[in-house]
């Protein structure tokens, strides 16, 4: 199918994932509230600094970052890793080449059609973070906004195809999911998911500074709780898209290389 009937096709493929999600909200329920460990770091470090200043958190900003946290990656995870390693061990994968549509624009609108679900989710919690903390937030400076909006995009995209590359391992290795569980590993302390990055050790910094994860969370949180100023926010935001393209090309290389040995053993 050519790029104009895709273009086509994708609104439609948008309204069939979006019913899915309906479909099945019981379990993205379920995975709601399984994702609490921002409000338990949240109570953590609340805790800790009531006493004073760690670093330059104080207990507002603690609430404000974990809750921005809990809403941001709500809003930006996504699950084809699950997915995807499922339809390859499964056969369906095979079915899905011969439809007219790519399986990753079919994968891609699947996860895009349930922002909306999970904007709706996220909707109380971006209400409890405007009460609590709404002076802190740079969302109302035009300039920062744009820098977040598309910091936000950036980290879906840089999940999306990190989960779509680990599944697609699928197709060479049989423990994808090993490699995925030592990603979640690493992604839950250099994300900023657990704990603020700058308050890791010093040593942690260069290395957080040189690999994607920090840019899937705490580079849009902290552009949102007022961490980063405009300057520095632009210079990260360069970095994240060419995190975004080079795991763009990486992933298309691997994908294609894949399907050619998947059909070359009969897939």
């Amino acid at each position: 199918m050519g790029l104009a009937s895709t273009l086509r096709a994708y609104p439609t493929l948008l309204r069939i994932g979006l019913a899915q999600m309906i479909a099945y909200r019981a379990e993205f329920l379920i995975w709601i509230l399984t994702t609490n460990m921002p409000l338990v770091m949240m109570g953590l470090w609340t805790g800790v600094a009531a006493d004073g200043l760690v670093g330059r958190f104080n207990q507002r900003d603690f609430i404000a970052y974990y809750l921005a946290v809990l809403a941001i990656r709500i809003l930006t995870n996504n699950w084809l890793v699950w997915e995807l390693t499922m339809e390859i061990r499964q056969g369906a994968l095979a079915a899905r080449l011969l439809r007219p549509i790519h399986p990753l624009v079919a994968y891609s609108a699947m996860h895009l059609s349930a922002l909306p679900i999970r904007a709706l989710v996220i909707t109380p919690i971006v209400g409890v973070l405007i009460w609590s903390s709404g002076d802190l937030l740079t969302a109302g400076d035009p300039a920062m906004l744009a820098v977040f909006v598309s910091s936000i995009a950036g980290a879906w995209l840089i999940l999306f195809l990190t989960m779509l590359i680990i599944g697609t391992l699928a197709l060479y290795i049989d423990s994808a999911m090993s490699v995925f569980d030592l990603w979640l590993a690493i992604h839950f302390v250099l994300s900023g998911y657990l704990v603020p990055l700058e308050l890791l050790p010093s040593w942690v910094e260069p290395i957080a500074m040189a690999l994607p994860f920090r840019y899937t969370l705490a580079f849009p949180v902290e552009i949102l709780i007022g961490k980063m100023s405009l300057e520095v926010g632009l210079s990260h935001l360069a970095t994240q898209w060419m995190f975004v393209l080079g795991l763009g090309v990486s992933a298309s290389l691997l994908w294609r290389a894949g399907m050619r040995r998947f059909v070359a053993f009969g897939g």
